[in-house]
Protein backbone atom coordinates (compact mmCIF):
# COMPACT_ATOMS: atom_id res chain seq x y z
CA UNK A 1 0.00 0.00 0.00
CA UNK A 2 1.28 3.66 -0.57
CA UNK A 3 2.02 5.97 1.41
CA UNK A 4 -0.45 9.05 2.65
CA UNK A 5 -3.28 8.75 4.31
CA UNK A 6 -3.02 5.38 4.46
CA UNK A 7 0.61 4.38 5.17
CA UNK A 8 2.46 1.57 4.00
CA UNK A 9 5.82 1.46 2.20
CA UNK A 10 5.89 1.79 -1.40
CA UNK A 11 4.97 5.43 -2.93
CA UNK A 12 3.50 6.59 -5.91
CA UNK A 13 6.96 7.95 -8.06
CA UNK A 14 8.00 11.67 -7.68
CA UNK A 15 8.10 12.32 -11.75
CA UNK A 16 6.63 14.99 -12.27
CA UNK A 17 7.17 18.95 -12.30
CA UNK A 18 5.85 22.00 -12.31
CA UNK A 19 5.56 22.67 -16.26
CA UNK A 20 3.85 18.89 -16.54
CA UNK A 21 1.18 19.71 -14.03
CA UNK A 22 0.81 23.20 -15.91
CA UNK A 23 0.24 21.40 -18.73
CA UNK A 24 -1.61 18.60 -17.12
CA UNK A 25 -4.02 21.43 -15.49
CA UNK A 26 -4.43 23.69 -19.17
CA UNK A 27 -5.15 19.74 -20.45
CA UNK A 28 -8.20 19.70 -18.27
CA UNK A 29 -9.42 23.08 -18.32
CA UNK A 30 -9.00 24.33 -22.18
CA UNK A 31 -11.44 21.52 -23.64
CA UNK A 32 -14.77 21.14 -24.34
CA UNK A 33 -15.19 23.97 -22.00
CA UNK A 34 -14.70 26.55 -25.05
CA UNK A 35 -14.88 24.14 -28.02
CA UNK A 36 -18.55 23.54 -26.96
CA UNK A 37 -19.91 25.21 -23.58
CA UNK A 38 -19.26 28.43 -25.12
CA UNK A 39 -22.44 27.88 -27.27
CA UNK A 40 -24.56 26.86 -24.17
CA UNK A 41 -23.50 29.72 -22.57
CA UNK A 42 -24.40 31.93 -25.14
CA UNK A 43 -28.02 30.39 -25.30
CA UNK A 44 -28.32 31.51 -21.94
CA UNK A 45 -26.58 34.70 -21.43
CA UNK A 46 -25.88 36.11 -25.16
CA UNK A 47 -23.23 38.06 -25.02
CA UNK A 48 -23.08 38.13 -21.54
CA UNK A 49 -21.58 35.12 -21.77
CA UNK A 50 -18.13 36.75 -21.29
CA UNK A 51 -19.31 38.19 -17.94
CA UNK A 52 -20.23 34.56 -17.08
CA UNK A 53 -16.88 33.27 -17.91
CA UNK A 54 -16.03 36.39 -16.10
CA UNK A 55 -17.68 35.15 -12.52
CA UNK A 56 -16.75 31.23 -13.20
CA UNK A 57 -13.32 32.21 -13.74
CA UNK A 58 -13.30 34.65 -10.51
CA UNK A 59 -14.90 31.91 -8.41
CA UNK A 60 -12.39 29.36 -9.52
CA UNK A 61 -9.81 31.10 -8.93
CA UNK A 62 -10.31 31.78 -5.55
CA UNK A 63 -10.73 28.05 -5.24
CA UNK A 64 -7.70 27.65 -7.04
CA UNK A 65 -5.56 30.15 -4.57
CA UNK A 66 -7.16 28.03 -1.22
CA UNK A 67 -6.44 24.63 -3.74
CA UNK A 68 -2.62 26.08 -3.72
CA UNK A 69 -2.61 26.44 -0.28
CA UNK A 70 -4.03 23.08 1.03
CA UNK A 71 -2.56 21.25 -1.30
CA UNK A 72 1.04 22.19 0.17
CA UNK A 73 -0.37 21.48 3.84
CA UNK A 74 -1.37 17.71 2.56
CA UNK A 75 0.54 16.37 -0.36
CA UNK A 76 -1.62 13.50 0.09
CA UNK A 77 -3.15 11.93 -3.40
CA UNK A 78 -7.05 12.66 -2.99
CA UNK A 79 -6.98 16.37 -3.98
CA UNK A 80 -10.41 17.68 -1.80
CA UNK A 81 -10.90 14.43 -0.87
CA UNK A 82 -7.74 14.61 1.66
CA UNK A 83 -7.99 17.60 2.44
CA UNK A 84 -11.52 17.76 4.08
CA UNK A 85 -10.94 13.91 5.72
CA UNK A 86 -7.43 15.70 7.26
CA UNK A 87 -9.24 19.15 8.34
CA UNK A 88 -12.64 18.07 8.59
CA UNK A 89 -13.23 14.48 9.42
CA UNK A 90 -13.90 10.99 7.89
CA UNK A 91 -17.43 11.51 7.45
CA UNK A 92 -17.01 14.96 5.72
CA UNK A 93 -14.27 13.55 4.06
CA UNK A 94 -16.50 11.20 2.07
CA UNK A 95 -18.92 13.08 1.26
CA UNK A 96 -16.46 15.55 -0.35
CA UNK A 97 -14.52 12.21 -2.25
CA UNK A 98 -18.68 11.14 -3.34
CA UNK A 99 -19.15 14.01 -4.77
CA UNK A 100 -15.62 14.30 -6.91
CA UNK A 101 -16.47 10.56 -8.23
CA UNK A 102 -19.30 12.14 -9.35
CA UNK A 103 -17.54 15.17 -10.77
CA UNK A 104 -14.85 13.49 -12.50
CA UNK A 105 -17.10 10.04 -13.33
CA UNK A 106 -19.05 12.41 -15.35
CA UNK A 107 -16.52 14.36 -16.79
CA UNK A 108 -14.47 11.63 -18.33
CA UNK A 109 -18.04 10.20 -19.58
CA UNK A 110 -18.98 13.36 -21.09
CA UNK A 111 -15.66 13.98 -23.26
CA UNK A 112 -15.05 10.39 -23.78
CA UNK A 113 -18.75 10.96 -25.53
CA UNK A 114 -18.06 14.34 -27.14
CA UNK A 115 -14.87 12.92 -28.38
CA UNK A 116 -16.75 9.99 -30.09
CA UNK A 117 -18.92 12.59 -31.87
CA UNK A 118 -16.34 14.15 -33.61
CA UNK A 119 -14.38 10.86 -34.23
CA UNK A 120 -17.39 9.00 -35.19
CA UNK A 121 -18.19 10.28 -38.42
CA UNK A 122 -14.75 10.11 -39.57
CA UNK A 123 -14.95 6.05 -38.57
CA UNK A 124 -18.00 5.42 -40.12
CA UNK A 125 -16.44 7.08 -43.23
CA UNK A 126 -13.29 5.64 -43.68
CA UNK A 127 -13.94 2.46 -41.79
CA UNK A 128 -17.50 1.09 -42.32
CA UNK A 129 -17.92 1.29 -38.77
CA UNK A 130 -21.35 0.35 -37.69
CA UNK A 131 -23.33 3.23 -36.67
CA UNK A 132 -24.72 1.73 -33.98
CA UNK A 133 -21.87 0.79 -32.06
CA UNK A 134 -21.05 4.62 -32.35
CA UNK A 135 -24.33 5.93 -30.02
CA UNK A 136 -25.89 4.50 -26.57
CA UNK A 137 -29.45 2.60 -26.46
CA UNK A 138 -30.85 6.48 -25.53
CA UNK A 139 -30.23 7.33 -29.18
CA UNK A 140 -30.94 3.88 -30.68
CA UNK A 141 -28.23 2.52 -30.88
CA UNK A 142 -26.50 -0.62 -28.74
CA UNK A 143 -23.19 1.16 -27.21
CA UNK A 144 -20.69 4.17 -27.48
CA UNK A 145 -18.12 1.98 -28.98
CA UNK A 146 -15.53 4.78 -29.76
CA UNK A 147 -15.80 6.47 -26.21
CA UNK A 148 -15.19 3.36 -24.67
CA UNK A 149 -12.03 2.88 -26.68
CA UNK A 150 -10.64 6.53 -26.07
CA UNK A 151 -11.18 5.65 -22.35
CA UNK A 152 -8.62 2.43 -22.68
CA UNK A 153 -6.29 4.14 -24.30
CA UNK A 154 -6.03 6.48 -21.92
CA UNK A 155 -6.12 4.33 -19.35
CA UNK A 156 -2.72 2.20 -21.14
CA UNK A 157 -0.88 5.76 -21.43
CA UNK A 158 -1.29 6.18 -17.73
CA UNK A 159 -0.80 2.26 -16.79
CA UNK A 160 2.35 3.16 -18.24
CA UNK A 161 3.10 5.61 -15.68
CA UNK A 162 1.78 9.60 -14.90
CA UNK A 163 5.65 10.68 -15.89
CA UNK A 164 5.38 9.51 -19.77
CA UNK A 165 1.69 10.00 -19.85
CA UNK A 166 2.64 13.54 -18.90
CA UNK A 167 4.88 14.16 -21.33
CA UNK A 168 2.36 12.65 -23.85
CA UNK A 169 -0.23 15.11 -22.68
CA UNK A 170 2.01 17.93 -23.14
CA UNK A 171 2.64 17.32 -26.80
CA UNK A 172 -1.38 17.05 -26.75
CA UNK A 173 -1.75 20.11 -25.12
CA UNK A 174 -0.04 21.82 -27.87
CA UNK A 175 -2.20 20.76 -30.65
CA UNK A 176 -5.47 21.92 -28.92
CA UNK A 177 -3.83 25.32 -28.30
CA UNK A 178 -2.41 25.33 -31.96
CA UNK A 179 -6.09 24.49 -33.34
CA UNK A 180 -7.56 27.55 -30.86
CA UNK A 181 -4.38 29.74 -32.57
CA UNK A 182 -6.17 28.94 -36.30
CA UNK A 183 -9.37 29.96 -34.95
CA UNK A 184 -8.07 33.34 -33.71
CA UNK A 185 -6.35 34.14 -36.26
CA UNK A 186 -9.04 33.53 -38.71
CA UNK A 187 -11.85 35.18 -36.61
CA UNK A 188 -10.16 38.43 -35.54
CA UNK A 189 -10.50 39.90 -39.23
CA UNK A 190 -14.26 39.52 -38.88
CA UNK A 191 -14.74 41.15 -35.67
CA UNK A 192 -17.77 43.31 -35.69
CA UNK A 193 -18.93 45.01 -31.97
CA UNK A 194 -22.41 45.61 -33.80
CA UNK A 195 -22.39 41.59 -33.39
CA UNK A 196 -22.15 42.75 -29.72
CA UNK A 197 -25.79 44.14 -29.39
CA UNK A 198 -28.18 43.78 -27.54
CA UNK A 199 -25.07 42.53 -24.82
CA UNK A 200 -27.30 41.50 -22.14
CA UNK A 201 -30.70 40.02 -23.41
CA UNK A 202 -31.83 37.84 -20.98
CA UNK A 203 -30.84 39.69 -17.72
CA UNK A 204 -28.71 38.83 -14.26
CA UNK A 205 -30.19 36.52 -12.41
CA UNK A 206 -31.33 32.66 -12.95
CA UNK A 207 -35.25 33.07 -14.46
CA UNK A 208 -37.48 31.22 -16.57
CA UNK A 209 -38.48 31.96 -19.59
CA UNK A 210 -41.97 31.39 -21.54
CA UNK A 211 -40.63 28.15 -23.12
CA UNK A 212 -39.64 26.56 -20.14
CA UNK A 213 -36.00 27.23 -20.08
CA UNK A 214 -33.86 28.91 -17.76
CA UNK A 215 -31.72 31.89 -18.61
CA UNK A 216 -29.80 34.88 -17.33
CA UNK A 217 -26.03 35.63 -16.66
CA UNK A 218 -25.85 33.48 -13.80
CA UNK A 219 -27.62 30.53 -14.96
CA UNK A 220 -25.26 30.84 -17.59
CA UNK A 221 -22.21 31.06 -15.22
CA UNK A 222 -23.50 27.81 -13.23
CA UNK A 223 -22.74 25.91 -16.19
CA UNK A 224 -20.16 26.64 -18.17
CA UNK A 225 -18.19 26.99 -14.21
CA UNK A 226 -17.34 23.51 -15.71
CA UNK A 227 -14.46 25.13 -18.30
CA UNK A 228 -13.02 26.09 -15.99
CA UNK A 229 -12.50 23.03 -13.54
CA UNK A 230 -9.45 21.01 -14.05
CA UNK A 231 -7.01 22.64 -11.85
CA UNK A 232 -7.92 20.45 -9.24
CA UNK A 233 -7.01 17.33 -10.97
CA UNK A 234 -3.39 19.29 -10.52
CA UNK A 235 -4.06 18.98 -6.76
CA UNK A 236 -4.85 15.13 -6.87
CA UNK A 237 -0.81 14.53 -8.02
CA UNK A 238 0.38 16.19 -4.76
CA UNK A 239 2.32 12.72 -4.20
CA UNK A 240 4.37 12.70 -7.49
CA UNK A 241 5.44 16.15 -7.70
CA UNK A 242 9.09 16.40 -7.16
CA UNK A 243 9.16 19.46 -5.28
CA UNK A 244 5.46 19.95 -3.70
CA UNK A 245 5.34 23.29 -2.14
CA UNK A 246 6.91 24.78 -5.91
CA UNK A 247 5.02 22.68 -8.36
CA UNK A 248 1.61 22.67 -6.75
CA UNK A 249 1.82 26.45 -6.62
CA UNK A 250 3.04 27.18 -10.08
CA UNK A 251 0.79 24.17 -11.46
CA UNK A 252 -2.32 25.15 -10.27
CA UNK A 253 -2.04 29.04 -10.43
CA UNK A 254 -0.42 28.49 -13.61
CA UNK A 255 -3.58 26.61 -15.33
CA UNK A 256 -5.99 29.00 -14.30
CA UNK A 257 -3.97 32.03 -15.44
CA UNK A 258 -3.41 30.81 -19.01
CA UNK A 259 -6.69 29.72 -18.94
CA UNK A 260 -8.43 32.64 -18.17
CA UNK A 261 -6.66 34.61 -20.64
CA UNK A 262 -7.40 31.89 -23.61
CA UNK A 263 -10.97 31.93 -22.53
CA UNK A 264 -10.91 35.59 -22.49
CA UNK A 265 -10.18 36.14 -26.35
CA UNK A 266 -11.81 32.88 -28.13
CA UNK A 267 -15.34 33.73 -26.50
CA UNK A 268 -14.82 37.37 -27.42
CA UNK A 269 -13.69 36.46 -30.75
CA UNK A 270 -16.29 34.11 -31.32
CA UNK A 271 -18.43 36.46 -30.14
CA UNK A 272 -17.54 39.34 -32.89
CA UNK A 273 -17.42 36.88 -35.37
CA UNK A 274 -20.72 35.73 -35.76
CA UNK A 275 -23.88 36.87 -33.69
CA UNK A 276 -24.57 34.64 -30.82
CA UNK A 277 -27.91 33.00 -32.22
CA UNK A 278 -26.27 31.41 -35.12
CA UNK A 279 -24.37 28.97 -32.63
CA UNK A 280 -25.83 29.04 -29.59
CA UNK A 281 -26.06 25.33 -28.77
CA UNK A 282 -24.45 24.04 -31.36
CA UNK A 283 -22.11 21.31 -30.00
CA UNK A 284 -19.42 22.47 -32.44
CA UNK A 285 -19.59 26.27 -31.83
CA UNK A 286 -16.48 27.23 -33.29
CA UNK A 287 -16.27 24.85 -36.21
CA UNK A 288 -19.71 26.14 -37.19
CA UNK A 289 -18.10 29.86 -36.63
CA UNK A 290 -15.32 29.41 -39.01
CA UNK A 291 -17.82 27.50 -41.60
CA UNK A 292 -19.74 30.20 -41.95
CA UNK A 293 -17.21 32.62 -42.12
CA UNK A 294 -16.14 30.41 -45.45
CA UNK A 295 -12.97 28.70 -43.51
CA UNK A 296 -14.17 24.68 -44.27
CA UNK A 297 -10.13 24.20 -44.74
CA UNK A 298 -9.82 25.95 -40.84
CA UNK A 299 -13.08 24.21 -39.65
CA UNK A 300 -12.05 20.52 -40.74
CA UNK A 301 -8.23 21.25 -38.96
CA UNK A 302 -10.25 22.34 -35.30
CA UNK A 303 -12.18 19.56 -35.71
CA UNK A 304 -9.60 16.89 -36.56
CA UNK A 305 -7.53 19.05 -33.50
CA UNK A 306 -9.79 18.16 -31.23
CA UNK A 307 -10.29 14.71 -32.03
CA UNK A 308 -6.53 14.46 -31.65
CA UNK A 309 -6.59 16.85 -28.52
CA UNK A 310 -9.81 16.01 -26.17
CA UNK A 311 -8.14 13.02 -24.64
CA UNK A 312 -5.87 15.15 -22.85
CA UNK A 313 -8.99 16.59 -20.98
CA UNK A 314 -10.01 12.88 -20.72
CA UNK A 315 -6.16 12.35 -19.59
CA UNK A 316 -6.57 15.24 -17.06
CA UNK A 317 -9.63 13.72 -15.30
CA UNK A 318 -8.84 9.98 -15.55
CA UNK A 319 -5.64 11.09 -13.50
CA UNK A 320 -7.64 12.42 -11.06
CA UNK A 321 -10.40 9.97 -10.57
CA UNK A 322 -8.08 7.16 -10.25
CA UNK A 323 -6.03 9.48 -7.40
CA UNK A 324 -9.64 9.84 -5.89
CA UNK A 325 -10.61 6.05 -5.92
CA UNK A 326 -6.84 5.03 -4.68
CA UNK A 327 -7.62 7.67 -1.41
CA UNK A 328 -10.85 6.32 -1.02
CA UNK A 329 -10.15 2.83 -1.01
CA UNK A 330 -6.77 3.52 1.25
CA UNK A 331 -9.67 4.65 3.92
CA UNK A 332 -11.78 1.48 3.71
CA UNK A 333 -14.21 2.60 0.92
CA UNK A 334 -13.69 0.75 -1.79
CA UNK A 335 -11.74 -2.72 -1.93
CA UNK A 336 -8.25 -3.17 -0.43
CA UNK A 337 -6.99 -4.17 -3.50
CA UNK A 338 -7.24 -0.85 -5.05
CA UNK A 339 -5.21 0.82 -2.94
CA UNK A 340 -1.86 -1.18 -3.96
CA UNK A 341 0.39 0.23 -6.32
CA UNK A 342 3.16 -1.19 -8.09
CA UNK A 343 6.93 -1.41 -6.83
CA UNK A 344 7.68 1.22 -9.24
CA UNK A 345 4.62 3.51 -7.94
CA UNK A 346 2.32 2.83 -10.54
CA UNK A 347 -1.70 2.80 -9.62
CA UNK A 348 -2.34 -0.23 -12.23
CA UNK A 349 -5.75 -1.39 -10.37
CA UNK A 350 -7.20 1.67 -9.58
CA UNK A 351 -6.45 3.05 -13.31
CA UNK A 352 -8.16 -0.39 -14.47
CA UNK A 353 -11.14 -0.17 -11.96
CA UNK A 354 -11.53 3.52 -13.38
CA UNK A 355 -11.60 2.96 -16.87
CA UNK A 356 -14.06 -0.04 -15.83
CA UNK A 357 -16.37 2.87 -14.02
CA UNK A 358 -16.42 5.57 -17.04
CA UNK A 359 -16.08 3.06 -19.58
CA UNK A 360 -20.05 2.19 -18.53
CA UNK A 361 -21.41 5.61 -18.00
CA UNK A 362 -20.14 6.28 -21.37
CA UNK A 363 -20.87 3.46 -23.64
CA UNK A 364 -24.65 2.94 -22.63
CA UNK A 365 -25.87 6.07 -20.38
CA UNK A 366 -27.86 9.42 -21.67
CA UNK A 367 -25.51 11.85 -20.41
CA UNK A 368 -26.97 15.31 -21.64
CA UNK A 369 -28.19 18.18 -19.27
CA UNK A 370 -27.52 15.34 -16.32
CA UNK A 371 -23.69 16.51 -16.85
CA UNK A 372 -24.96 19.71 -14.61
CA UNK A 373 -24.76 17.57 -11.70
CA UNK A 374 -21.07 17.37 -12.21
CA UNK A 375 -21.10 21.36 -11.60
CA UNK A 376 -22.81 20.53 -8.05
CA UNK A 377 -20.34 18.00 -6.68
CA UNK A 378 -17.64 20.29 -7.93
CA UNK A 379 -19.61 23.32 -6.23
CA UNK A 380 -19.28 21.03 -2.95
CA UNK A 381 -15.75 19.86 -3.31
CA UNK A 382 -14.83 23.37 -3.99
CA UNK A 383 -16.88 25.17 -0.88
CA UNK A 384 -15.03 22.08 1.59
CA UNK A 385 -11.72 23.00 0.51
CA UNK A 386 -12.16 26.68 1.28
CA UNK A 387 -13.83 25.19 4.54
CA UNK A 388 -10.71 23.55 5.27
CA UNK A 389 -8.23 26.83 4.32
CA UNK A 390 -10.26 28.55 7.13
CA UNK A 391 -10.01 25.79 9.53
CA UNK A 392 -6.31 25.36 8.93
CA UNK A 393 -5.46 29.56 9.18
CA UNK A 394 -7.85 29.25 12.57
CA UNK A 395 -6.13 26.47 13.97
CA UNK A 396 -2.79 28.45 12.76
CA UNK A 397 -0.53 25.02 12.53
CA UNK A 398 2.14 25.90 9.48
CA UNK A 399 4.02 23.46 7.49
CA UNK A 400 7.65 24.57 6.42
CA UNK A 401 6.46 22.81 3.18
CA UNK A 402 3.50 24.91 3.19
CA UNK A 403 2.34 28.25 1.36
CA UNK A 404 0.61 30.68 3.30
CA UNK A 405 -1.41 32.78 0.48
CA UNK A 406 -2.07 36.09 1.02
CA UNK A 407 -5.76 37.49 2.75
CA UNK A 408 -6.29 33.78 2.80
CA UNK A 409 -9.27 33.80 4.39
CA UNK A 410 -10.69 36.98 2.15
CA UNK A 411 -10.19 34.88 -0.54
CA UNK A 412 -11.76 31.46 1.03
CA UNK A 413 -15.10 33.38 2.35
CA UNK A 414 -14.99 34.51 -1.63
CA UNK A 415 -14.99 30.85 -3.06
CA UNK A 416 -18.00 29.83 -0.44
CA UNK A 417 -20.30 32.74 -0.92
CA UNK A 418 -19.87 32.13 -5.01
CA UNK A 419 -19.55 28.23 -4.74
CA UNK A 420 -22.79 28.91 -3.37
CA UNK A 421 -24.30 31.27 -5.43
CA UNK A 422 -23.26 29.24 -8.51
CA UNK A 423 -25.14 26.21 -6.82
CA UNK A 424 -28.10 27.50 -6.57
CA UNK A 425 -27.80 28.93 -10.36
CA UNK A 426 -28.00 25.27 -11.66
CA UNK A 427 -31.30 23.62 -13.20
CA UNK A 428 -33.96 22.83 -10.30
CA UNK A 429 -33.78 19.08 -11.80
CA UNK A 430 -29.77 19.43 -11.00
CA UNK A 431 -30.82 19.69 -6.93
CA UNK A 432 -32.78 17.01 -6.92
CA UNK A 433 -30.23 14.41 -8.69
CA UNK A 434 -27.76 15.66 -6.45
CA UNK A 435 -29.97 15.32 -2.95
CA UNK A 436 -30.63 11.88 -4.59
CA UNK A 437 -27.16 10.84 -5.31
CA UNK A 438 -26.33 11.82 -1.91
CA UNK A 439 -28.66 9.91 0.10
CA UNK A 440 -26.86 7.09 -1.90
CA UNK A 441 -23.76 8.46 0.13
CA UNK A 442 -25.05 8.07 2.94
CA UNK A 443 -26.35 4.90 2.37
CA UNK A 444 -22.86 3.66 1.64
CA UNK A 445 -21.32 5.58 4.44
CA UNK A 446 -23.80 4.02 6.90
CA UNK A 447 -22.59 0.23 5.16
CA UNK A 448 -19.06 0.89 5.80
CA UNK A 449 -19.19 2.08 9.66
CA UNK A 450 -21.71 -1.16 10.36
CA UNK A 451 -18.92 -3.12 8.39
CA UNK A 452 -15.71 -1.43 10.25
CA UNK A 453 -17.46 -1.89 13.49
CA UNK A 454 -18.45 -5.47 13.14
CA UNK A 455 -14.66 -5.98 12.35
CA UNK A 456 -13.79 -4.70 15.09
Amino acid sequence: MADGAGGGDVTLARTLSWPHLVALGVGAIVGTGILTLIGVGAAKAGPAVLVSFAIAGFVCACAALAYAEMATRTPAAGGAYAYARDWMGRGPGWFVGWSLVLEYSLVVSAVAVGWSGYAAPLFIEWLGFPPELTVGPHLGGIMNLPAVVVIWVVAGVLMLGTGKGAALNAALVFVKLAALAVFAAVTIGHFDLANLHPFNPYGFSKSMGPDGVERGIMAAAAIIFSAFYGFDAVATAAEETRNPKRDLTLGIIGSMIACALIYTLIAALALGASPFTRFADSPEPLALILRELGEPGAATFLALSAVIALPTVIFAFFFGQSRIFLALARDGFLPAPLAQVSADGRATRVIGFTAMVVSVIAALLPLGEIVALANAGTLLAFGAVASCLLIARRRGHQSEHAIRIPYGRVIALIALAGCFYLFISLPRTTHGLFLAWNVLGVLIYWVVRRRAAAAR
